[in-house]
C-alpha cells in the first residue's frame, strides 16, 4: 500500500510539473515538449524500474549516462513522474507563465531562483544560498558578538561598579535636556526596544525559544511582536530624524576629542578628562550608532516593508536588504548596550534624562568644559528649576 501511495504522489508531482509550461516569449527560450502522462504501474515487491534521478536537480545530477539520451516519452514510461528535466529549468530560472501583472511582481514566472555556487558546499539556488549565509554566518557570529559585548559589559561592572560622584552634591541643578530633548529621546529609546526585543526573537528566537515554548505559543509570541516591530519601525524613523537634528550640532568634532578617545575619557582614573556638552564616546555613538548605523536600519527596513517607490522588489533586493538589515541592527545594537550601560551606571546621569536637570558637582566632573559655558552664560541654560508655587492661604 505504501509503495502505492508514493507511486501516486510521483505521478502527482509529474502532472503538475509538466504544466509548468515555460514562456515561448522568453529570451533563447525553446518550447517546451509536451508532457506524456502514462498511467501509473504499482509497484510491488521487484517489480517496475526505480533511479536515483528521480526529482534530482542539479548540474551534477545526472548520474546514468544513458539519462540524457533518453526522450521525454522514453523517460516517462520508464519512470513514471520523473520530471526532473522540467524542474532542472524551473531551478535554472526559466520564465514561465503567471497571471501576476509583470509591474508587481515581477519573478513571478519563476518559481526558484537560478543556481549559484555557494562557498564551501555544492550548487544550490540563490534562495538557498541566502538561508545559508544567515543560518551559518550571520546568526552565529552575530550572536556571538552580542554576548562578547554582554560580557565585557558584566566584568566591566565587575571591577570598576558604579561609576560615582567624586565630591559631594550641590544640591543646585543645571538643566541639561529641554523637555523637547528628552521627548524625542525617549520616543526613540522606546521604539528601538521594542525592535530590538522583536528582532533579537525572530533572529534566534526558533533557536533558544522554540524547544522550550513549543510552536504553538512561540508561533503566536513571533506574531505579535512581528506586528509590534512593524508599528514601531517608523516611530523609530521619524524620531531618529527628529534626534539627529536636535542633537547634531553639539556632536561636532570638537578640540580634544581625540585625546579623550585615546586615554579613555580617564574613566579608570580619579577625574574624568575634560568635555563639551558631550564627551567624545558619545560623539562616536551618536556618529556611528544613531546617524551612519540609524539611516541604513531605517532605509533597509523601508526596502523589507515595500516603501521605496520606483524600487524593483525582486528576492534578490530584498535578501541583500535583508542582510544588511540584520549586520547593521546588530552592530547598533551592541553599540547602544554600552551606551545604556554607562547611562544606568552613572551616578546621577539617567535623572538628568528623566528630569532635564543635573547637579553642578555631576556636570562638573563629567563635562567641565560644558559646565564653565553655562557658568559663563555662553551656554543659555537654567541653572536650577523654578520652585512651584504653593497653595495660597487667606488669613
Amino acid at each position: 500500500m505504501f509503495r502505492q501511495l508514493t507511486a501516486a504522489a510521483l505521478m502527482t508531482l509529474g502532472l503538475c510539473g509538466a504544466s509548468l509550461a515555460q514562456d515561448p516569449k522568453a529570451a533563447g527560450a525553446a518550447p517546451a515538449a509536451p508532457a506524456v502522462a502514462t498511467p501509473v504501474v504499482p509497484v510491488a515487491g521487484t517489480a517496475g524500474v526505480q533511479s536515483a534521478n528521480i526529482f534530482q536537480i542539479g548540474p551534477d545530477a545526472d548520474a546514468d549516462p544513458n539519462y540524457a539520451k533518453q526522450t521525454n516519452g522514453e523517460r516517462a514510461k520508464v519512470q513514471p513522474g520523473n520530471n526532473a528535466p522540467v524542474w532542472r529549468q524551473v531551478g535554472g530560472g526559466v520564465t514561465g507563465f503567471s497571471s501576476l501583472p509583470k509591474s508587481e511582481a515581477p519573478e513571478a514566472g519563476n518559481l526558484i531562483q537560478p543556481f549559484v555556487q555557494y562557498p564551501g558546499s555544492r550548487y544550490t539556488t540563490a534562495g538557498e544560498a541566502w538561508r545559508q549565509v544567515r543560518n551559518n554566518w550571520l546568526i552565529p557570529y552575530g550572536g556571538a558578538l552580542l554576548l562578547i559585548v554582554l560580557g565585557a559589559i558584566g566584568l566591566f561592572y565587575w571591577r570598576v561598579g558604579m561609576i560615582k560622584l567624586h565630591g559631594k552634591p550641590t544640591g543646585r541643578k543645571i538643566e541639561r535636556f529641554t523637555p523637547f530633548e528628552r521627548s524625542a529621546h525617549w520616543a526613540n529609546a522606546g521604539a528601538f526596544s521594542i525592535l530590538a526585543i522583536s528582532g533579537l526573537v525572530m533572529a534566534f528566537g526558533q533557536f533558544l525559544l522554540l524547544p522550550i515554548m513549543g510552536h504553538t505559543l512561540f508561533g503566536w509570541l513571533a506574531y505579535v511582536l512581528k506586528n509590534a516591530h512593524n508599528f514601531a519601525g517608523p516611530v523609530f524613523a521619524v524620531s531618529l530624524v527628529i534626534v539627529i537634528i536636535t542633537f547634531i550640532r553639539d556632536n561636532l568634532p570638537a578640540k580634544g576629542d581625540m585625546n579623550w578617545l585615546l586615554k579613555g575619557g580617564g574613566m579608570f582614573s580619579e577625574h574624568e578628562l575634560k568635555s563639551g556638552r558631550f564627551n567624545a564616546g558619545e560623539k562616536v555613538v551618536f556618529w556611528g550608532g544613531v546617524f551612519v548605523l540609524g539611516l541604513v536600519v531605517v532605509a533597509s527596513g523601508m526596502v523589507l516593508n515595500k516603501l521605496v517607490p520606483g524600487l524593483v522588489y525582486e528576492r534578490s533586493t530584498m535578501q541583500i536588504a535583508h542582510m544588511v538589515h540584520s549586520v547593521s541592527n546588530i552592530l547598533m545594537l551592541v553599540m547602544f548596550m554600552g551606551h545604556i550601560y554607562l547611562g544606568f551606571a552613572t551616578e546621577g546621569a539617567i535623572e538628568g534624562m528623566k528630569t532635564g536637570y543635573v547637579d553642578e558637582t555631576w556636570a562638573r566632573e563629567h563635562h567641565e568644559l560644558w559646565y564653565d559655558d553655562v557658568k559663563s552664560g555662553r551656554i543659555p541654560a537654567q541653572r536650577s528649576p523654578q520652585p512651584v508655587p504653593g497653595p495660597t492661604v487667606q488669613v
